[in-house]
């Protein structure tokens, strides 16, 4: 198995700024920001969690409302075979990127079964 713990947790905002200052407050530190469309993102960590925070205008703003959870893998391709394999559906077809940290990130998803969202990430 590829899949070796928690990478992130997904969390939508529409207060952005008082989102990063309430977790830096708490003694997270900064450790990547970027723009990601016309949205501001922000990774924060403390010890071994971090915290994805992004821009969104119309969060859910109620309890249960993160976004994803983000499992760390080393082999995308072969986790998303193993996933698919199991049964699983994968939310988009191929694997996805973004130009996040030095040389971007490989990521695909699937729905578990009380709707939540599970992200299998890969830090290029």
């Amino acid at each position: 198995m590829r899949i070796f713990g928690l990478q992130h947790v997904g969390m939508p905002t529409k207060c952005f700024d008082k989102t990063i200052k309430f977790y830096e407050d708490l003694g997270f530190t900064s450790d990547y920001s970027t723009i990601n469309g016309k949205s501001r993102v922000n990774f924060l960590s403390l010890g071994n969690l971090q915290l994805e925070i992004y821009e969104e205008s119309r969060p859910a703003m109620t309890a249960g409302a993160i976004d994803h959870l983000s499992l760390d893998v080393d082999d995308i391709h072969e986790v998303k075979t193993f996933v698919e394999s199991i049964g699983l559906t994968v939310e988009k077809p191929g694997i996805e990127t973004l130009p996040f940290f030095k040389k971007g990130v490989s990521f695909f998803k699937v729905i578990g079964p009380n709707k939540e969202t599970l992200e299998f990430n890969q830090i290029n």
